[in-house]
Order: structure tokens, then C-alpha cells, then sequence
């Protein structure tokens, strides 16, 4: 047996053929998968800094397991660590009241209230009124920021705009 995972993925070689790197490829890719099935569906679904950052580091461990950079399994064992510390973090985050999901995912920031544009919110997160109409295009809405209830930058990085009633509107 060993002498077949010796063979099929170059486990104790230093020069790895092009088929052995195939090989751990079609394996790392289905561990991968099976690893974030059992971690947390949303890993790669939201955008959150939270996120991003489980998702480039787990890819450049994964990638290590193919070029063999690092030990097969060993590599395959920390991925699977990298992806329970992002479901306990974010189960953690989930169950917290005193502001620990805050500290890990971000918080919502308000952009505009009631039209006004906040100045300070804006200048500090680098968005500018041209930033907020796009938002406002995108959501298939007039580019009018006096019909604005309140806007804010999400957690994701996304500008999410509440618009006004028309009974709120002067």
C-alpha cells in the first residue's frame, strides 16, 4: 500500500511528475470540498473581510498539498483546522451580545440620513457621492440622494440604500 501512495502522489519524493501533482490536485480539490461542506456554507458566499481572509489563506495551504511545498496530509489536516476556526469564530460571533461579531465580521456603517450625506462616515471609508449614486443605479433606483432614507456601507463592502416613502417625502 505504501509503495501506491508513494507512486499515485510522490508522498515521500522531492520531485514531484506532472501526473502525481494531477493526482493530489483531484484529491485536494474533493478534501477541499468535503471540508468546506462540513465547515460553514457561507465561507465563500458573503464578502466580508471575515471571509476573504479564511479564503485566501485556505486556498495557499491547499496549493502547497498540490505542489507538494508541504507534507500531503499534514496540509489537508490544517485546511480542515483553518475552516473549524472560521465556523467556531463565526458561531462565536453568532451567540455574542457584547460585540465580538462586531470585532470579527465588521460592522454597518451609516453613509446618508434622511439625503444628508455623512461627511465624517464618507471621508473615512473613502466613498464619495458618486459612489453612493451607483449604489443607488445599481438598485435600479433614481440617482436622487434627497430620496434617500438612510444608506450604509454593510459588512460585505456593499452600499445597501433605504429609500423613502412617498408619504416621507416633502
Amino acid at each position: 500500500m505504501e509503495g501506491f501512495l508513494e507512486l499515485a502522489f510522490g508522498i515521500h519524493g522531492d520531485d514531484l511528475t506532472w501526473w502525481q501533482m494531477s493526482v493530489r490536485a483531484v484529491v485536494v480539490f474533493f478534501a477541499a470540498l468535503l471540508i468546506l461542506r462540513i465547515g460553514n456554507h457561507r465561507i465563500f458566499g458573503k464578502s466580508s473581510a471575515f471571509d476573504i481572509v479564511l479564503g485566501i489563506i485556505y486556498g495557499s495551504v491547499l496549493s502547497r498539498a498540490i505542489t507538494g511545498n508541504s507534507p500531503f496530509v499534514p496540509t489537508l489536516v490544517a485546511a480542515f483546522v483553518l475552516v473549524l476556526l472560521h465556523k467556531g469564530l463565526a458561531t462565536a460571533a453568532y451567540h455574542s451580545n457584547f460585540g465580538f461579531g462586531d470585532l470579527i465580521k465588521g460592522e454597518r456603517i451609516k453613509l446618508v440620513e434622511d439625503g444628508d450625506l455623512k461627511q465624517d462616515a464618507l471621508r473615512k471609508n473613502s466613498i464619495t457621492r458618486n459612489d453612493i449614486e451607483e449604489a443607488l443605479r445599481k438598485s435600479g433606483t433614481e440617482a436622487d440622494l434627497s430620496k434617500i432614507k438612510s444608506a450604509y456601507l454593510e459588512r460585505s463592502g456593499q452600499i445597501s440604500v433605504i429609500m423613502k416613502d412617498s408619504d416621507d417625502e416633502e
